[in-house]
Order: structure tokens, then C-alpha cells, then sequence
């Protein structure tokens, strides 16, 4: 009936505890459960450990993937392999609270086909980060079709029809706050604080919050792109303006035309706003270059719990059938 899925990467501090908060709380729903975890890469004892806890509890599954691939591939890797009516993200280190869930199953019984946890808070965090956060979510909402809520992450509770169609999706920066929100259905929320992180530091450097930032921007917003068009009418607007200008002193008043140094800050700005622009081309361009390599989304090198053959996100053919609804199951 429900499936968490939990990527984990070097989190062989939390998985102790990780477990036995999540135990009761899904003993508690009173419905059948299990747990994908997804070893994505790990360096320290993180397997050893879940084949440990998994000895002790059959409902505790374990994909192993061949290497690093980032915690949304290592996310879509366990979507592609939880059986659950009802699929649950979550974080291993405990800052998504466990005692959340029985509230998200409860909309969800009642009708809600996605859940989300929206933090109420952000205290645990910098004024320079809630801040860019809010500035990069506020640009979001107005640059993109696609509703993605403030102050959400990947813990919500899933619908499986939303499920398979997240199992559908191929493209490879995975932005999954976007790919989550783009399929639609009937959504709420309920509210929390976030724990703070049982054991470990975080791996979110400064460089990958600024990568996450666009890869969300480009994959679901071609705003970008349209915007040059528009700067490039503003400078030429710009230029003629100028131009009627230095004609109406040079002929009416006998003013010289202005020399060297406003002629080189007029090529710099311009120069400068031509390799921007090239800067967004490419990084369009980058990612058409990982999306026609049709390479697989993600390798499971072995994995524990399943009977059927592993399941891989890689891209469907557009002549070829869509997937059943129990691709994953």
C-alpha cells in the first residue's frame, strides 16, 4: 500500500535511527508498507549497513547503483522500483519528520493525489539563503507554466498514477520539484519544521545549490532564450536613439561626437551581453547534448528484495507502446 523511498548517499550515520523512527509510524497505518532505499554510489558503510537492517526486516528493499549518480537520479531509480499505491520520498538524515506521514495518507485517502510537506520555517538555515530561495522561487513562478510550491521538497506522498508518469519522464536534469509538479492531479499540503540533521554535514555547496538553480530554470522555462530577443530591440532602440542624438549636436550645436572612452564602454557592455546570451545558448545546448545520447538514466550494479528484472528510466521510443500502469511494480 505504501512505499517510502529513501536515497542514500555516505549516510551510514543516520540509517540507525533512520529506521527505527520510520519503523513504527509505518506499523501504525495499519496497512502493508515497505522501504526502497537506494545506495547511490556510497563510500562508507552505508550498504553493509541496510543489508544488516534488512536481515531483521524483509519490508526494507535495497537498490544498489553502480556509482554516484545524484540524489534525484538516485530518487528516480527507487520511483522505478517502489510497488506502493501511495510512494513516499524522504530523506535518510531526519529532517523530513517521520510523524508527517500518517497526515499525508490521511489527504490522500480522502481524495489528494499528492501531498507535499512545505516547511512553515527555515530557521535551521542562513538569511542569505532563505532569502536567495525565496528570490529564486519567486523568479520560478513567473518564468515557468508549471506550479512548484514554495518551501517544498521532494518529501510528499504520490499518488502511483502520478508515479508512472514520473517513471515516463527521461530527460536527465532532473529537476524533481518540477517533473513532480508538471504532471498535475489534485494536490495539498500539510506543514512542518524541519529536524535537524541527525548525524553528517550536508553535501549542498554553495556551487551545487547554484547548479540545482538552473538546471530547474532551463529545463522547465525557455524564458531565457525570449529574453535576448527583447534585449537585443532595447540596445538597437538604444543605439538609433543615441545616434538621432549625436547628429542633432553635431549639426544644430557644433557638439563633437563623444571619443575613445565611451566608445569602448558601448563595446565592452555590448560584448559582455553578447557572451551572456552565448552563456544561455549553451547551456541549452548542453543539455540537448545529454538528452539525444539516449544513455541510460541510471546503472543498478545489484539490489535486494526483488524478484522482477530492474527496472531502468531509460527513454521510450516514440513509436513504441507507453508502458503499463505496473512497469514499476
Amino acid at each position: 500500500m505504501v512505499s517510502i523511498v529513501a536515497p542514500a548517499y555516505n549516510e551510514a550515520k543516520n540509517l540507525a535511527a533512520f529506521v527505527a523512527a520510520m519503523t513504527p509510524v509505518l506499523d501504525s497505518l495499519g496497512e502493508p508498507w515497505e522501504i526502497v532505499f537506494v545506495d547511490d554510489g556510497s563510500r562508507d558503510d552505508t550498504l553493509g549497513l541496510l543489508l544488516a537492517a534488512r536481515a531483521t526486516d524483509s519490508r526494507l528493499k535495497i537498490v544498489g547503483l553502480a556509482r554516484n549518480f545524484g540524489k534525484d537520479v538516485a530518487l528516480s531509480a527507487g520511483l522505478a522500483h517502489a510497488r506502493g499505491r501511495a510512494v513516499i520520498p524522504i530523506d535518510c538524515d531526519l529532517q523530513h519528520p517521520p510523524e508527517l506521514i500518517p497526515a499525508m495518507v490521511a489527504k490522500w485517502r480522502a481524495g489528494a493525489d499528492m501531498v507535499i510537506g512545505v516547511r512553515t520555517r527555515r530557521s535551521e538555515e542562513g538569511v542569505v539563503r532563505r532569502t536567495t530561495a525565496r528570490m529564486y522561487y519567486s523568479v520560478m513562478r513567473r518564468m515557468t507554466n508549471v506550479e512548484i510550491t514554495p518551501n517544498a521538497g521532494d518529501f510528499r506522498l504520490l499518488d502511483r498514477k502520478i508515479v508512472d508518469v514520473v517513471n515516463q519522464m527521461p530527460e536527465r536534469c532532473r529537476f524533481m520539484k518540477g517533473i513532480f509538479a508538471w504532471p498535475g492531479f489534485k494536490t495539498e499540503a500539510v506543514e512542518f519544521q524541519a529536524n535537524v540533521r541527525a548525524g553528517g554535514l550536508s553535501r549542498w555547496s554553495f556551487w551545487k545549490l547554484w547548479r540545482f538553480a538552473l538546471d530547474g530554470l532551463f529545463s522547465f522555462s525557455t524564458a531565457p532564450l525570449k529574453l535576448w530577443t527583447y534585449l537585443g530591440g532595447l540596445s538597437a532602440a538604444g543605439a538609433f536613439i543615441y545616434l538621432i542624438i549625436t547628429l542633432i549636436q553635431k549639426i544644430f550645436f557644433g557638439i563633437k561626437a563623444a571619443g575613445y572612452a565611451s566608445l569602448l564602454i558601448v563595446v565592452l557592455f555590448l560584448g559582455g551581453l553578447l557572451l551572456l546570451s552565448n552563456g544561455i545558448q549553451g547551456e541549452y545546448i548542453a543539455r540537448i547534448f545529454e538528452e539525444v545520447k539516449g544513455r541510460p538514466l541510471f546503472v543498478v550494479a545489484s539490489k535486494w528484495g526483488f524478484d522482477e528484472p530492474a527496472v531502468h528510466a531509460a527513454p521510450v521510443p516514440p513509436a513504441a507502446e507507453p508502458p503499463a500502469r505496473d512497469v514499476a511494480s
